[in-house]
């Protein structure tokens, strides 16, 4: 029976035909357009009512279940056909409706049954062609999930696809069939519908900027989704900050930004309640008056000191308040601060001042008042009193809530909630109003409505419109994620509203036109459609004739004979080109072809006819750069340093006559150049001036990386691009073709003209990269960039590097010959420092090359002028052929070369300090230090300290007097001083690289400097030199300087290092008492000094330190037993020739005094209990199972891990083969058409889909994505694989590598962009089948875990929120790691039930029910490489890797010992004989076993080695051992050592492997048991957890709650560095909970009545 479905095309019944969609394939059923919806059955039955209609259908097709499975499910239907009939078509408000259907979705994935029935269909169907659902729905979350879930089916994408555009009028913008791009805006907690109030508080001191606009836009969202209230109020707390006519300009601003508050008001209106509030925490001693200095205050809160004033009385406080009240001179010193808690972790915590005393006035209450409270004081104040309920906030307050909140309490006030959401970071630019402010001051921009700024005005004023800007608000939502944000997406959205209307016109480069000759040609004049696509626009006119104008560029790239496509005219041959001396086109001949209406192939130009009877417009068209040439400015960074002083661009045009009528803010677009906005309209010949006025455009961005063609064809050569691109990015110009290589531009006049050029090429560059211009282009401006660098460094001496700061004026005049450039030495110096830098920064070999042969030729003319080899420490003498100098010019010189040395040093150890985010009073210190010598530096030199300038040295004040005997001068004095200095330098520098364990090349070189410097001191002086003695020949000339001059704090530093290891030393050979005391007593007063002059006391240089605690003693008396056989012995061969390499505790003295022992740094350096993350990345790393690679987030897995992923994968493999599961392999690469197919269920990851865009340079039609799960790229074959219920089931398993571009925090194994896994991939015919192999597969992987890696698990099932999306239900395994408190993921197995089944379509055909098509049910289950993370967290400890035996790539590691230089080479053989006897009856035994017979390495080093890699058992055997006829094993999980018979080691090694497997997993399942705890009240459950447990607790298992969990529970401080802060998660509903749940037991929230015990706690 055929059925025809007629439907009313103007309000096509989207529920109706997705019913006709689903029952199609068992009724056949046409569908037709007309003017009423109606089903015809017959001539006698007919349906015109749209729930009868489906009803019918429904009930054609019963197999189906659309109309229910029973009497009680066909009753629901039937409410749910009514509700969408009555409570949702045709109705404006949504609000009520929508609120039922989210309560009914709230548990269920479908509104009726577990399946899809006529109750989605009508629902869905309501909602798709309803216009207000988009914006009125974003709050119900559920309703949201399943209306997307259902969006992503195949007969749902059809219909929405098909039918709802026809619900309205088709748009002017092709885009409106596409999803509106609009972002998640949260659900605020405890919102009412018409109860929400929430504030936008603007600080009058500035224009607004998109910042604000973002703030004001989401505080608008709330309001209107609520139906609620916003106010509007100034923030005027700070009187000097205020300005009134700020206030105007905002409120001109929000006007802008069509926003309507309904209430304005200011902060100030509530001085009188504040300072009653500020008053009455005095009287409560919950506040008190400081009048300790700001600095000084400042510093006490970083270092949580307590203030003087903490404690005063309340009459002290209230008398100090009055003082403030009145202002008067003691008042303006006292700021109040609250009373909260000086060693809070949160600094917002530590006593915030919260008024402050000002006696500027007031712009709206004079001079009332004289102390102003602060903001962080008002504004939780002003919220509880203007009724707000919701803050929203930027989540840089974050810290701020806990203080907020407090206040909240301290007055006892309503309490309203904070919402955060991500402020707008947005790169080149700065949105400080303090730094806005600076520009406009300054004179960079024109005003605060210049087009470069952010500011509301300026974007506007450059193009932007109101309606594109709130797009790209909406489509940020509500996001907490801080990113820094490119401006071409908001351009983007710009470019979607103003795209459809914009009228297209057409303009000229006036620097380059070539007049056309077409002889047939009339002039005349027609009328064209403004816009191509959209007639609404309206008409222009455009004017034809004999003599037309082109671009220069495009002439260019005519050949005659060629047709050409001329816009808006026609096609024309061009007969002949003429062309100048110069090779350039001056003139064209073309004739007529307007037959030929074939415009695929030909090239498409824009043209201007050149006739009296329309003029052309003069025109200039401006684009504007970034104003900030560095995409980010960090904290440290200053930005004036990043201006970019070449931001605005000019170029002259010829304009289409009708750009006359422009007016200022029109947009329109220039065509094949872009959009543009009339700033300034075209004015005729004024009488005033005598001039005309041009029209002047500026350019608008549209989000485009790639340019719009100006000139040329893009099937031709291109010859002008990269002169286009240097003048903008966006807009090529033509204009700027006088910069190309062949025809050079003027140089620039200064060094900042220079910089702004080498800015702009650079640039130029990049975008013809960007654009994939040929080769030769991006070649010749490539050049022309390396040549203006030339120029750069000619005229500055210094090279250009991106990011420096611009030359603020013209380079001095070159320098005299006492200049300290012109100084050879210090130009070796300077030289050689920068090939060092090259070199570490790998630099190309060319470069690298240039500056070592300029290096070469420095040293040459330095040997010249001073008659000896350069050498790196040497004192800087002066030229051999120079006059010498008195003795005070010398020694000043020589002093100010010394001191501008050690600036130069300490510099560097700050810069060094502060890479290694070294300690913060370390930091201080050296900063401290660094301005004293400065300052010492000033007073020596005169002058500031300069990098890369040494000091100028000062001519002589009496030239003409006789040098001084060279023999007792005091500038060979002088320089015996300062190789003294040197050496002390040197060698403190030796024992800084030693204490931090540098490598090893390193130590040497600066070491083989000392000696060297030592050499040098000893020809000089002729004595030795001696740590704590002062230099000879200085005590006469030095020690008169000496009395006035304040000795400086590094040269006091290394005095103690010195005298410190002289007291050593006399310890250590135990000298007399008398002696010691009297160093002692010198260390001391040294001390002492050094604290005088820094302020601080003196700490030694920290040495490396070997691990702590039993490991470390254990691993010393190891070390000791370097043995023959199973005693001691002496140091052999093999020892003493390795002494370099052993590790940390093993032999070797100090040296010289110059440090600690020599460490190969082979150990940790890092606890685990310490400083877990670091702990972390040293083992993977030095345990050799992880290389790092250069794309962040992806690591190489080497040998030692891969083995463990190997031992896992052989035996989940054997076992699922045992339950019939096949292996496989699909294609890593999935199609987008695809990959958006399960929008639903990939939706938590889609952000991290990695995508192909390029073959080769070719960009692919469509992007392929590289897959991050395989469901969509397995299930579509799974559909054609699945015909009968004979096919079933399939059961397949895939090896392979899944990639996710995750941007948290990677980290190796647990967190990377590329991991290995196993995903497994099932369909059954019954539910009962996958639910069993649900709970199969989950076993399998606790055995893993269990049985593999001896880490003990928890089993359970997630959340629904913790669920796999898309799925019924997700069961997993749970570890636990507690050297973090958290715990890990182990494996995953999910039921999928039908629900994928349906979007692939996988049925089979029922044998109970022939002709009945069933849906399958489907699992899918994964393990990843993760697993190795877990168990190097697990069992490692401060030695390394614990690897378990079981998935050990070696058991065993035969090391032979006491192989010495005594011993007989026939001895020696037989040991190594003896060690091979070990190794092949251990491999007979099925014992993993490696023997360590390396000779360039002792015993002591290898143990530590196999240490740090875990291996279970180290078997040693040495001469005695073989005489004894034994051998000794040490467990790595103990360090126990056991002496074993050599007849009984097969068997015994053998069982102590399986008792190391057996004890880690005792040892791992006893941490998890104490870990693991349960909890029934919410304060219970917190401080389990603050002690980093793990807690079940009784659960509602609501989302809403679960969310409040999280929250309730988060912590301020990072778990680990770099990781994200967070509360407690759901891990798992165990199977096995630790107590039962009691009847009526309530979940913690109290909220609920509780379900189930759940286990909570922080998570990986």
């Amino acid at each position: 029976m055929a059925l025809n479905l007629t439907i009313n095309t103007s309000n096509p019944p989207l529920g109706v035909l997705l019913t006709a969609e689903h029952v199609k394939g068992i009724v056949q059923v046409s569908v037709a357009e007309g003017k009423d919806t109606q089903l015809h059955v017959s001539d006698s039955v007919q349906f015109h009512d749209v729930n009868s209609i489906s009803r019918y259908l429904a009930r054609v097709a019963p197999a189906l279940g659309l109309y229910g499975a029973n009497m009680m499910e066909q009753t629901e239907v039937d409410h749910w056909l009514e509700f969408s009939a009555r409570c949702l078509c045709g109705q404006i408000i949504l609000s009520k409706a929508l609120g039922e259907l989210h309560k009914a979705l709230s548990l269920r994935t479908f509104l009726v049954g577990h399946t899809l029935t006529l109750a989605d269909l009508s629902v869905w169907g309501a909602l798709k062609g309803h216009a207000g659902w988009p914006s009125q729905g974003e709050s119900f979350s559920h309703v949201n999930r399943w209306f997307s879930f259902l969006s992503t089916q195949v007969p749902f994408t059809a219909v929405g696809n098909k039918y709802a555009s026809k619900k309205a009028p088709l748009s002017k913008s092709s885009s409106d069939d596409k999803k509106q791009d609009v972002g998640k805006f949260v659900d605020l907690p405890g919102a009412e519908m018409g109860k929400v109030v929430v504030r936008f508080p603007p600080e009058a001191s500035g224009y607004l900027h998109i910042g604000h606009a973002k703030a004001a836009l989401l505080n608008q969202h709330y309001q209107i989704t609520f139906k609620g209230k916003l106010i509007m109020r100034f923030d005027d707390t700070n009187p000097e900050k205020e300005k009134e006519d700020f206030e105007k300009v905002i409120l001109e601003d929000v006007s802008m930004l069509q926003i309507h508050p309904d209430q304005f008001t200011y902060t100030s209106d509530h001085f009188p309640t504040i300072m009653g509030f500020a008053e009455q925490m005095l009287q409560e001693g919950k506040a008190y008056i400081d009048n300790t200095p700001p600095e000084q205050m400042k510093l006490d809160r970083e270092q949580r000191i307590e203030s003087k004033c903490r404690n005063n009385t309340v009459e002290q406080n209230m008398k100090m308040w009055s003082e403030m009240k009145a202002g008067s001179v003691s008042g303006q010193t006292c700021c109040m601060r609250a009373k909260i808690d000086m060693n809070s972790n949160n600094g917002c915590m530590r006593d915030p001042t919260l008024y402050r005393c000002k006696n500027t006035p007031h712009p709206r209450t004079g001079g009332s008042y004289k102390v102003y409270p602060t903001y962080d004081f008002a504004c939780p104040i002003v919220d509880s009193l203007e009724d707000v309920t919701h803050a929203l906030r930027t989540t840089e307050y974050h810290d701020r809530d806990e203080q907020f909140y407090w206040i909240i309490d301290a007055l006892r006030l309503r309490k309203p909630h904070i919402w955060e959401y991500a402020r707008l970071n947005l790169n080149n630019t700065v949105l400080s109003k303090r730094k806005l402010t600076w520009f406009v001051d300054q004179g960079f921009v024109d005003g605060w409505d210049d087009p470069r700024f952010p500011t509301v005005r300026g974007i506007l004023r450059r193009g932007m419109t109101v309606e594109g800007l709130k797009q790209f608000i909406a489509a940020q939502g509500g996001s907490r994620s801080v990113v820094n944000m490119e401006w071409d997406k908001i351009w983007a959205f710009n470019k979607k509203v103003i795209d459809p209307v914009a009228p297209r016109y057409t303009a000229l480069s006036s620097s380059y036109v070539v007049p056309v000759s077409v002889s047939e040609a009339t002039e005349e004049m027609k009328e064209v459609a403004k816009h191509p696509k959209n007639a609404e626009v309206g008409m222009k006119q455009v004017w034809y004739g004999p003599r037309v104008l082109v671009e220069g560029a495009d002439a260019e790239t005519f050949s005659e004979g060629e047709m050409v496509t001329f816009i808006n005219w026609g096609n024309l041959i061009i007969s002949k080109i003429n062309k100048g001396p110069d090779a350039k086109v001056v003139s064209l001949e073309a004739r007529l072809n307007l037959e030929n209406k074939d415009y695929k192939k030909t090239t498409k130009i824009t043209w201007l006819a050149d006739t009296n009877s329309a003029p052309l417009l003069p025109t200039i068209c401006i684009t504007y750069l970034p104003l900030i040439s560095k995409a980010v400015i960090t904290k440290d960074d200053d930005f004036k340093e990043y201006i970019n002083k070449n931001s605005k661009l000019e170029e002259k045009m010829l304009g289409d006559p009708c750009l006359q009528s422009l007016k200022k803010g029109d947009i329109i677009q220039l065509q094949r150049r872009g959009f543009y906005i009339c700033d300034q309209p075209y004015e005729p010949v004024s009488p005033n001036s005598c001039k005309e006025s041009p029209c002047v455009l500026f350019y608008i961005p549209d989000g485009h990386i790639k340019e719009m063609p100006t000139a040329g064809s893009k099937d031709k050569s291109k010859s002008q691009a990269s002169s286009k691109a240097v003048s903008a990015p966006k807009p090529a110009s033509t204009s700027a073709k006088s910069a190309s290589p062949s025809t050079p531009a003027p140089a620039p006049t200064s060094a900042s003209d220079l910089f702004s050029s080498i800015v702009a090429q650079g640039e130029a560059v990049r975008q013809l990269k960007v654009a994939k211009a040929p080769k030769e282009e991006v070649d010749k401006a490539v050049q022309q960039l390396l040549s203006l660098k030339a120029q750069f460094k000619q005229q500055t001496g210094t090279e250009y590097k991106p990011g420096m700061a611009p030359p603020t004026s013209d380079p001095a005049p070159p320098p005299t010959s006492t200049d300290s450039t012109s100084c050879p030495f210090t130009q070796v110096t300077e030289q050689g420092e920068l090939v060092r830098k090259l070199k570490a920064e790998k630099a190309p070999k060319d470069q690298i090359d240039v500056a070592v042969k300029k290096l070469l030729a420095l040293k040459a003319q330095f040997k010249k002028l001073t008659g000896q080899d350069y050498k790196p420490g040497m004192a800087p003498s002066a030229p051999a052929s120079s006059s010498p100098s008195p003795a005070t010019s010398s020694s000043s010189s020589c002093a100010s070369l010394g001191l501008y040395e050690r600036v130069s040093q300490q510099g560097e150890t700050v810069r060094k300090l502060k890479s290694e985010k070294a300690p913060k009073d370390q930091v201080d210190a050296a900063v401290k230090q660094l301005l004293a010598l400065k300052a010492e530096y000033k007073q020596v030199t005169g002058q500031e300290y300069k990098p890369g300038a040494a000091p100028v040295q000062k001519a002589p004040a009496l030239a003409q007097k006789a040098p001084a005997p060279v023999q007792n001068s005091p500038s060979s004095a002088c320089d015996a001083t300062g190789l003294y200095e040197k050496v002390s330098e040197q060698g403190e520098l030796v024992r800084k690289l030693k204490g931090e364990k540098a490598s090893k090349d390193q130590v040497d070189a600066a070491v083989k400097q000392l000696l060297a410097l030592k050499t040098e001191y000893k020809q000089q002086t002729g004595q030795d030199y001696k740590p704590g003695l002062q230099a000879p020949g200085s005590q006469s000339s030095v020690s008169s300087t000496k009395s006035n001059t304040p000795v400086p704090a590094e040269e006091l530093f290394s005095h103690i290092t010195q005298q410190g290891e002289r007291v050593r030393k006399l310890k250590s050979e135990k000298a007399p008492k008398d002696q010691i005391d009297e160093a002692v007593k010198t260390l001391l007063d040294l001390k002492g000094k050094y604290k005088t002059l820094t302020g601080q006391e003196y700490k030694p240089v920290a040495a490396a330190g070997a691990t702590g605690g039993e490991d470390k003693n254990r691993k010393e008396r190891e070390n000791k037993s370097e043995k023959q056989g199973g005693g001691g012995g002496k140091k052999g061969k093999g020892d003493k020739a390795n002494q370099g390499k052993e590790a940390s505790g093993g032999a070797g003295g100090p040296g010289d005094g110059q440090g600690p022992k020599k460490q190969t740094r082979l150990g940790l350096e890092a606890k685990k209990e310490e400083n877990l993350a670091e702990w972390y990345s040293q083992v993977i790393t030095k345990a050799e199972m992880i290389e790092y690679y250069d794309v962040s987030g992806c690591y190489v897995l080497r040998p030692w891990s891969y083995s463990i992923w190997e031992a896992i994968q052989a035996f989940f493999d054997r076992e699922i083969r045992k339950m019939g599961v096949e292996n496989c392999y699909f294609p890593m690469f999935v199609s987008q058409a695809a990959l958006e197919k399960e929008k639903s269920h990939i939706e938590d990851f889609a952000p991290e889909v990695a995508w192909v865009t390029r073959s080769g340079k070719t960009e692919l039609a469509e992007p392929i994505a590289v897959r991050p799960t395989s469901e969509t790229v397995m299930y579509p074959a799974f559909a054609k694989w699945v015909q009968s219920h004979r096919d079933l089931p399939i059961k397949v398993n895939q090896w392979c590598n899944v990639v996710r571009w995750e941007f948290k925090h990677p980290q190796p194994f647990l967190r990377t962009r590329e991991f290995l896994w196993q995903e497994g991939h099932t369909a059954f015919a019954t539910k009962e089948e996958a639910e069993e192999e649900v709970l199969q597969i989950l076993d399998l992987y606790a055995r893993v875990y269990e049985e593999l890696m001896a880490i003990p698990v928890v089993k359970g099932r997630k959340t629904e929120k913790e669920k796999f999306a898309g799925g019924d239900y997700t069961t997993t395994v749970e570890a636990y790691i507690s050297a973090s408190g958290r715990a890990i993921q182990g494996a995953t197995s999910h039921h999928l039930g039908q629900n994928f089944a349906k979007m692939f379509e996988i049925t089979f055909e029922d044998p109970k029910k022939p002709g009945e098509k069933q849906l399958a049910f489907q699992n899918s289950w994964g393990l990843t490489t993760r697993t190795i993370g877990v168990l190097t967290m697990v069992h490692g400890d401060n030695m390394g890797l614990v690897l378990p035996p079981r998935v050990a790539c070696q058991q065993v590691v035969v090391i032979p010992c006491g192989i010495t230089v005594s011993l007989p080479e026939q001895e020696k053989e037989a040991v190594l004989a003896q060690c091979s006897k070990y190794v092949n009856r251990l491999q007979d035994a099925g014992v993993r076993v490696k023997p360590d017979l390396r000779d360039n390495y002792s015993p002591g080093w290898k143990f530590n080695h196999w240490e740090l890699k875990g291996v279970p058992i180290r078997l040693e055997v040495g001469p005695k051992d073989m005489q004894q006829r034994q051998c000794v094993a040490v467990r790595r999980d103990s360090g126990a050592k056991v002496t074993i018979p050599e007849a009984e080691v097969e068997k015994r090694l053998v069982a102590m492997l399986e008792d190391i497997q057996n004890s880690l997993f005792k040892k791992a399942s006893d941490d998890l048991k104490r870990n693991m705890v349960p909890a029934d009240t919410m304060e219970q459950f917190q401080k389990e957890l603050e002690q980093n447990k793990i807690v079940q607790i009784p659960f509602c298992g609501g989302i809403d709650c679960e969310d409040w969990i999280k929250k309730t529970t988060a912590k301020d401080q990072d778990l680990e560095p770099g990781a994200p802060s967070m509360g407690a998660k759901s891990l798992c509903i165990p199977f096995s909970p630790l107590k039962t749940l009691q009847p009526g037991q309530m979940c913690v929230s109290g909220k609920e009545p509780a379900k189930y015990y759940t286990l909570f706690g922080r998570s990986y």
